[in-house]
């Protein structure tokens, strides 16, 4: 057997950046080509990051690309993916993985049928402090969850983002573009979900665009972009998740998880890292020392010159080293399907108010050691 794939990437932009440089830090992986509707999007990535740039239908049809990643667009992820998949090709999709129950199924379908291998992102819930919430809950130290919050709330992708379209078309909104980072977390730390209620608004029927190149431009929302929902967990957990893209200001934490003694306080899971506090009873919240974990390592600068974890690619490569070693990988089709029955189930109960039980379930994904993930590493 390999002791790595051979990966190709289509969709050559913002998120394209990450993959292509962060890829060379894990075994498993070998980006070789990258591909584009737009070929000079993809030429320019090629020449920045030395692999080959390729028409999509000449990446499909290389028979040496093992797994090909999906960065387009989320209105086409299930479209892709199945080509991927039809041209006897691993796929590994940027999240959402799929926008409907039926498309999830007509992928896991093709996959079977295939004996393929389904991988989604996130795998930011992979991160060194993510997974230290998730053994400490795990080993009861602030008992059994019974309740908490998740907030993620801003002023939308408009003022950075170069082209913010598609986040306010249906497909996108807070819930299916940021939401799959806080539900798969809270998946992986307290189990499925099995109903959930929501109620939505579209504050702003238009956004004007305030980065460069288009400054100026208008944008039609076409998809609620405030959407207040209760998760329902099949543990007995009940989370309260705020999503939203029109406020300016909040103090709201990340995360709260309520357990039988004591408070979890969860970092940004749309990061590997951060700062995991935690109280029992009625002690003072105290700041947890870091985790000894491979993916609580600062490794990239930001603008400002601090310094945070970033191991996007760590998904990829632990499915394919799954791949090599015939075991399960964590980001998995039944993860990302489940993920994606949540995010709709609350915009579908949001736009009829009512409960909606959900149709789909899934294991929690494999904890992710310190030597398993040192394992993953070059």
């Amino acid at each position: 057997m390999a002791q790595s794939l051979n990966v190709g990437i289509i969709g050559c932009g913002n998120i394209a950046e990450a993959y292509l440089g962060l890829s060379p830090l894990f075994n498993g992986i070998n980006m070789i080509a990258c591909a584009d509707i737009n070929i000079d999007a993809a030429t320019a990535r090629a020449e920045e990051f030395s692999v080959k740039a390729m028409t999509v239908d000449d990446l499909l049809a290389d028979e040496s690309i093992d797994i090909v990643v999906n960065l387009t667009i989320p209105a086409v992820h299930a479209e892709v993916s199945a080509q991927v998949l039809k041209a006897g090709k691993h796929v590994y999709s940027e999240k959402p993985f799929a926008l409907s129950s039926a498309e999830t199924q007509m992928l896991l379908e093709i996959a079977k049928e295939k004996n393929l291998r389904i991988g989604s992102a996130p795998d930011t819930f992979l991160g060194g402090v993510h997974q230290h919430a998730r053994q400490l809950i795990d080993s009861g130290a602030v008992g059994k969850i019974t309740s908490g919050t998740a907030h993620v709330q801003g002023q939308g992708m408009e003022s950075w983002h170069p082209n913010p379209d598609f986040f306010f078309k249906p497909g996108a909104g807070p819930v299916l573009d940021i939401g799959p980072y806080y539900v798969t977390n809270l998946v992986q730390l307290l189990g499925p979900v099995s109903r959930v209620a929501a109620m939505s608004t579209t504050p702003q029927t238009e956004r004007t665009i305030t980065s460069e190149p288009r400054f100026g431009e208008k944008v039609t929302v076409e998809t609620p972009t405030t959407i207040h929902a209760l998760l329902s967990f099949a543990s007995g957990a009940t989370i309260t998740l705020g999503t939203s893209w029109d406020v300016n200001h909040h103090q709201h934490q990340h995360m709260e998880l309520y357990g039988e003694k004591g408070t979890m306080y969860v970092p940004d899971p749309n990061f590997f890292g951060g700062e995991l506090r935690m109280t029992e009873g009625s002690e003072p919240i105290e700041s947890l020392p870091a985790f000894d974990h491979p993916f609580s390592v600062p490794n990239e600068e930001e603008d400002d010159g601090s310094m945070r974890a970033n191991y996007r690619a760590a998904g990829l490569a632990d499915m394919a080293m799954a791949i090599i070693e015939g075991r399960e990988h964590r980001c998995s089709a039944e993860l990302a399907t489940h993920a994606v029955d949540v995010m709709t189930s609350i915009l579908e109960s949001g736009e009829t108010g009512k409960f909606v039980t959900l149709s789909t379930s899934c294991d929690r994904p494999a904890p992710l050691t310190t030597a398993q993930a040192k394992a993953l590493l070059k």
